[in-house]
C-alpha cells in the first residue's frame, strides 16, 4: 500500500510540474482560485464564531 501511495503521489507532483511548465498563467490562475477559496472558507468560519459569540 506504501508503494501505490507513493506513486500516485509522484504522479500527482509530476503533474503540477508538467501544468506549471505548460501552462504557467492557468497553473497561477489555479493557486489564486484555491488560496482565495481557503481565504473565504476562513472568513467564514471567523464570521460563524463572532456570531456565535455575540449572541
Amino acid at each position: 500500500m506504501k508503494l501505490v501511495k507513493r506513486i500516485v503521489i509522484g504522479l500527482i507532483i509530476a503533474f503540477a510540474v508538467f501544468y506549471l511548465v505548460t501552462r504557467p498563467e492557468d497553473a497561477a490562475n489555479a493557486v489564486q482560485g484555491a488560496v482565495g477559496a481557503v481565504w473565504g472558507a476562513g472568513v467564514a468560519v471567523t464570521q460563524f464564531f463572532v456570531s456565535l459569540a455575540g449572541g
